[in-house]
């Protein structure tokens, strides 16, 4: 007998604006649809416009009244992330649910970003804290809960501060769990600063599981021509509802931690099966690694270094 898959019910999200990054295809297409399903207007930016039609046109055929739009984002370019955070700024629509959950992972070889970072940490972590600080005056005017997708990579691993992107030796897992750390540090800090500082801002973090999705498979944009090792267990696996999660399951508890309405700022919210790789979503303790506020603030303001950006006070309206 089929086990039953995990579920939530979301409550009605209309008239909130929400922004979900890496969602055109995987995880971030289901949470979008999840979204707009539920009456969320839902703001798509992708960084390929072929895939991200074809996610508009996945969403809309499965919630044909669902309000549903894309914008331009390449995420491993600050300089992308200034325009779409300009474009979103100029529209004037407050943004109630950030979902930074795109991301890449383990490139055989060390790529690098527009400005010449480390390709995970420039995209997984910088990437999202830039987009952060240019839509502050949005998430602050919608008291906005930002959830930040992590992974089970952060359980373990260090930030490498003497050498943070990775040039004096690359190790592709140890650089993608430096990302994921980075970034949890990232989120909870920011919802530290926000409670202090009155910004009326809810941060808050989440992580997938483990589930058969995009970030594994044969990915031509960071040199892998063929799928991640173990890609192929795990694929079998969830078609057989065994330990993992699907790409529809790990999408519920980022789901969870961005709209359901008990979930709260500073937790950790993740799958609750066996070994937290499936499983209903539900609140986990943090990873180890994530729990320094020390590191945190330190994060925050190496953070604020390297994109150029003040992270408490945003970008203002019309720069």
């Amino acid at each position: 007998m089929p086990r039953t898959r995990p579920d939530i019910t979301l409550p009605g999200l209309a008239p909130q604006r929400a922004v979900v990054t890496g969602a055109s295809d995987g995880i971030g297409l289901g949470i979008a649809a999840r979204l707009a399903a539920a009456g969320a207007e839902v703001v798509l930016p992708v960084r390929n416009p072929r895939k991200g039609q074809a996610a508009l046109e996945w969403i809309r055929e499965r919630a044909p009244k669902a309000t549903v739009s894309l914008r331009t984002l390449d995420l491993s370019s600050l300089a992308s992330v200034a325009a779409l955070g300009e474009t979103l700024r100029e529209e004037g629509r407050p943004i109630h649910i950030l979902i930074n959950n795109a991301g890449v992972m383990t490139p055989p070889e060390r790529q690098t970003t527009a400005e010449g970072h480390e390709l995970q940490f420039g995209t997984n972590h910088l990437g999202h804290v830039a987009l952060v600080a240019h839509l502050m005056p949005l998430l602050r005017a919608g008291r906005a809960r930002v959830t930040s997708q992590v992974s089970i990579a952060a359980r373990r691993g260090t930030i490498n501060w003497d050498d943070l992107d990775w040039e004096r030796s690359y190790d592709g897992m140890r650089a993608y769990s430096q990302s994921k750390i980075a970034f949890g540090l990232f989120g909870l800090e920011l919802d530290r600063r926000s409670k202090a500082g009155g910004w009326g801002i809810t941060s808050n973090l989440s992580h997938p599981g483990v589930a058969p999705t995009s970030l594994l498979a044969a990915r031509e944009e960071v040199g892998r021509s063929s799928p991640a090792r173990g890609r192929r267990l795990i694929g079998a696996l969830s078609a057989r509802g065994i330990l993992v999660g699907t790409p529809e399951s790990a999408g519920l508890p980022a789901l969870y931690a961005a709209a359901w309405p008990g979930a709260e700022g500073g937790r950790f919210y993740g799958p609750s099966g066996l070994g937290n790789v499936g499983g209903p979503p539900a609140e986990q303790k943090l990873y180890a690694p994530l729990r320094s506020e020390e590191e945190a603030r330190r994060v925050w303001e190496v953070s604020a270094e390297l994109t150029g950006l003040s992270l408490e006070a945003g970008v203002a309206p019309g720069r």
